[in-house]
Parts: structure tokens; sequence; C-alpha cells
């Protein structure tokens, strides 16, 4: 009986050092994006942009983002527009062709999904006569705000040679999980992705929404071709020195799940991604940050395991209500240290997932009555990100690409007169 005691206590005590640390890790982070700096410098458009869109059986938004990129306040000399149409069965190709795309008709029923079919674009576009600055992504469903390329542009002149953009949300309001949805990109943007670039830190590429330096992508070479190729991108961009900078008025929009379901597939896929790659990257980013004293390299590891972190921190407050339950019978009242840390995380987690959150959703201007309402069922959301990490890491070696259908057709006319 006393092994097993032992054998507990060591294991709540990991988990609660680890959900610890990992909790005042994640809320001395957030801190730094609470200041944000309004850039009011004005460059002249000096970058030319290949423009490409990544689509899959996507005829019903195809035509808004192509009119929304066409749209944009930027010299239309200095830009294309480019359409995979990527394994597509239906009118994709047609319809980008009509709205003035250039459209290249991908198939190969092998190697499916949106990496593989970059990668694919990629290699044509560097042997194209015309050179462009730098390429940028963006998914079918998206939809670009006007000054998207005057901010990219003002970025990669700062010196950046990756730049990830505003990831907002085009439907937050049609149901909870949509709301819940913004809730997370939005925070996660000011918390986390401002507070990085604050600190001079490396950014996150989301996948979608983000520029490269053409010169850098050959140089590097692609090669992410696995269910979260953002997150690959951005592991093999830190290995090599680099830091994807952050433009905060450079907002893309893009549609949300509209169901329990489809979000689950959907974050289940993400998870899967980042037990793979986490897998694969976690300790060269950590050989690199010890060898290299890089914090950058560190941050970007620790990014890296979120599936693990989740556990970790769900884990911490089950433990932490199984320990405190046992102590309320005095059975194991020697686990007062650790039961402490427990509290302390949670209490980290409950102020910012409480208190904090809408204080940030009002500094992003972004709170109103029907998102006040899906805050309250907010907390459940992120719970389910428990069970889906733990099949994310379960399944992490299963590659099949999981699409989901975009059925949001709005013009960004329409969406900016909304807003």
């Amino acid at each position: 009986m006393e092994i097993i005691k032992s054998i507990f206590r060591v294991i709540l005590s990991v988990i609660a050092n680890g959900a610890y640390f990992l909790s005042m890790y994640t809320l001395g982070l957030s801190f730094f994006g609470l200041y944000r700096r309004k850039d009011k410098t004005t460059i002249a458009p000096k970058k030319s942009f290949a423009l490409i869109v990544a689509a899959h059986n996507e005829e019903t938004v195809i035509k808004d983002i192509i009119i929304s990129l066409k749209n944009l306040q930027y010299p239309k000399e200095l830009y294309d527009i480019f359409v995979i149409a990527d394994n597509c069965t239906d009118k994709t190709a047609e319809i980008g062709r009509n709205e003035g795309a250039l459209v290249y008709e991908r198939t190969n029923k092998e190697k499916r999904g949106k990496g593989y079919a970059l990668e694919w674009m990629f290699d044509k576009i560097f042997k194209m006569e015309r050179h462009y600055d730098a390429v940028v992504i963006f998914d079918a469903d998206n939809l670009a705000s006007k000054n998207f390329l005057v901010e990219m542009n003002k970025k990669l002149c700062a010196g950046y040679k990756v730049v990830q953009g505003y990831l907002d949300s085009k439907n937050p309001k049609d149901t909870w999980i949509t709301g819940s949805y913004s809730i997370a990109f939005w925070t996660a943007n000011r918390m986390f992705q401002l507070s990085r670039n604050n600190l001079g830190l490396s950014n996150q590429l989301g996948g979608t929404g983000f520029a490269i330096d053409t010169d850098t992508l050959k140089e590097l070479g692609w090669g992410a071709t696995c269910l979260t190729e953002d997150l690959e991108f951005t592991c093999k961009l830190v290995l090599n020195g680099h830091k994807v900078g952050w433009a905060h008025e450079a907002i893309i929009y893009d549609e949300k799940p509209l169901t329990l379901a489809q979000s689950w597939r959907q974050r289940k896929r993400w998870m899967q991604g980042f037990a793979d790659v986490s897998s694969r990257y976690f300790f060269k980013l950590l050989k690199r940050a010890i060898t290299k004293f890089s914090f950058t390299a560190l941050d970007c590891a620790i990014y890296s395991i979120q599936p693990i972190i989740i556990i970790i921190l769900g884990l911490s407050l089950i433990t932490g209500g199984i320990n405190y339950s046992i102590q309320a019978v005095n059975i194991l009242s020697n686990f007062t240290l650790s039961a402490s840390k427990v509290t302390i995380a949670g209490i980290a987690l409950g102020v910012l997932q409480l208190i904090y959150t809408p204080f940030i959703l009002v500094l992003e201007n972004k709170l109103s009555f029907k998102i006040i309402l899906y805050y309250l069922v907010y907390p459940f959301y992120s719970l389910t990100w428990l069970p889906i990490s733990v099949q994310g890491i379960i399944d992490r070696n299963k590659k099949e690409w999981s699409h989901t259908a975009h059925t949001r057709s709005i013009s960004i006319n329409e969406f900016e007169k909304a807003n």
C-alpha cells in the first residue's frame, strides 16, 4: 500500500509542478499583450506578392475570397491571385477562372492535403518568369481586410522574412461553437501573438493569412506536409534562426465550424498534427534553446507540445479535486505542497478564463450581448480540448486529411458594413 501511495505521490507531484509552471508561464506571457502600440508609419508599396488560395471543393466561397483579394488597397501590378484547385470535383476551378484568378488544377489522390498542394504550387511559382518578393497563403473561406498587403509590405520592408496576420472570424455569432472559436482566436491574438511580438519572440503561423519571403522559402524549402503544416514550418523557421513577425492590423476573416461534431473533427486534426510535429521537433528546439541560449526556441518548443500541456493542465485539475476529496476524509493530508501548487495553477487558469478573457475582448472591441451569452458556455468548449488532445496523441500517426465544408458565402463589403 505504501508503494502505491508513493507512486501516486510522485505522479501527483509531477502533474502539480508541471501544471504550476505551465500556467504561470502562460499567464505571465499573456500580460505582455495588454500593451498595443499602433504602427502609424507609412511605407510606399514595394514588395510584389503571389497570393495563393488553397481550395478543395470550395465552389460556395471561392468567389468571395477572390473578390476580396481583387479589392485590396495595393497596386494591382504588384500582386497576382493564384488558386490551387486541389482534387476538386465541383466548379471551384471554373468559378476561379471566371473571377480572373490564375487557376492551377492538381490531382493527386495519394498526397492529399493543403501542405502537399502548397509545395506543388511553390515549385511552379519558383519556375515562373516573374519573380515575386513574397507568397501569401489563404484558405478559400477567407476574406481579407483591404489594408492586408499594405501591412504585410510594411513588415517585410522592416526586415521580417515571414509575417502572420490577425486571424478573425467571419461568422462569430452563428452558433455557440462559432462564438467559442471566435473568443479563443481573439484572445490568442492579443494574449499570445501580440505578447510574443512585444517580447521579440517568434510568433506562430496560423495556417492562413501569412506571407513568406520567396528567397527564404527557396532557401529552406517548404517540406511541411503534415496535418498542421503551419506549425511544422514555424518550427523549421525557428530552428534556422528566423522569427515570424506579427501584423495586428492585417486581418483575415475565416469561417468557423458550426457544430460541435465539425469542431471536434477539426481540432482533433490539429492535435494529431501537433503531436506529430512535436515528436519530431521538440527536442531539436530544446537543443537549440540550450546550445544557443535561445528563449525563442524554448518558447516554440513549449508551444509545440500543446496536446501534452492541455492534458497536464486537465489532469492537474482532476487530481487536485481528487486530492482535496481525499484530504477531506483525512487520508492523504501529507499532500499539502502538491495540492497548493495545483490550487495556484487552478486559480491562475480561473483568472485567465473567467476574468482576464472578457477584459481582452473589451480591448479588442469584440464584446457584445450575444458574445457574452456564448462566453457563458465557453468553459464547456474549453473542457472538450482534454479528450480531443488525448485522441490527437493516440491518432498522431494517422495522416488522413479531414476537410471542413464551408458554406458561409458573404462578400467583404457586406461583412465590413455589418461590422
